[in-house]
């Protein structure tokens, strides 16, 4: 799917589903639907760039049930000099959370699928997922490992460590950070050794707009032990939920 292709499809669904979100929400089953759309001056995961650090547009689904169970799918542009294989990048989740004497958790399986790119290539992966959560009041704070049998690339199995901490600000202002480690088994398929990201923004909503400015950053040296797009990089975003 090209990137118009892709914009397309998601003003499409910004305007024809956002009614029945708002009406999936009052229902008696108790389960909420929502969306969101938007874009990013570059798609960045885990610290390295994924749309070769141009302007990606990104939305997806979600839906909650009360129990806890939730369920949704996201996509993006993406561009990683490989020929013109890959296009964008579908995202299939699924899983459970709660909370337990004020600690919240998250439960979850994650599917990573790269539509249109070569079979051979083995973009598309798999992780399992568990988060934890708290709020301190004047902030939050969370940790995270993903964890992978065969990651992107085919490059065996992979753990990503991850911390992160919010911090509300006067008017309206979030201020966030974050610090993660990726383990990987076969760094030669890959592309790097196993490195360590982190990023500090800044989120404001206006409007029902969510703004946000990002600095990213990795431990990769360019273009030695990353080819591109791991250095560090200012990016910001603009996303609209409904």
């Amino acid at each position: 799917m090209k990137k118009q292709d892709l914009l397309g499809v998601l003003i499409f669904y910004t305007l024809t589903m956002a009614p029945l979100s708002v009406q999936a929400t009052t229902n008696d089953w108790d389960v909420e639907i929502s969306g969101n759309v938007g874009f990013v001056t570059e798609y960045s995961f885990r610290g390295i760039a994924q749309s070769d650090e141009h302007i990606a547009v990104q939305g997806g689904f979600d839906i909650s049930h009360g129990s806890g169970l939730h369920a949704g799918v996201w996509g993006s542009n993406v561009d990683f000099n490989d020929g013109d294989e890959a296009h964008v990048e579908v995202d299939v989740y699924g899983g459970y959370s709660g909370s337990f004497h004020d600690v919240d958790y998250d439960i979850g399986v994650i599917y990573y699928a790269y539509p249109g790119a070569d079979s051979s290539l083995d973009y598309d992966f798999w992780e399992g997922s568990f988060a934890l959560g708290y709020d301190f009041d004047v902030f939050s704070a969370s940790a995270s490992i993903n964890y992978s049998p065969e990651y992107f690339g085919n490059s065996g199995d992979a753990q990503y460590y991850a911390l992160g901490v919010d911090v509300p600000l006067p008017a309206d202002f979030t201020l966030s950070g974050h610090v993660g480690y990726q383990e990987i088994d076969d760094n030669a398929a890959f592309g790097t050794p196993d490195y360590t990201d982190w990023s500090v923004g800044l989120g404001y909503t206006f409007e029902g707009f969510d703004l946000s400015l990002q600095y990213v950053d990795t431990d990769l040296d360019e273009p030695g032990e990353c080819a591109d797009g791991c250095d560090s990089r200012v990016i910001f975003g603009i996303d609209r939920s409904f």
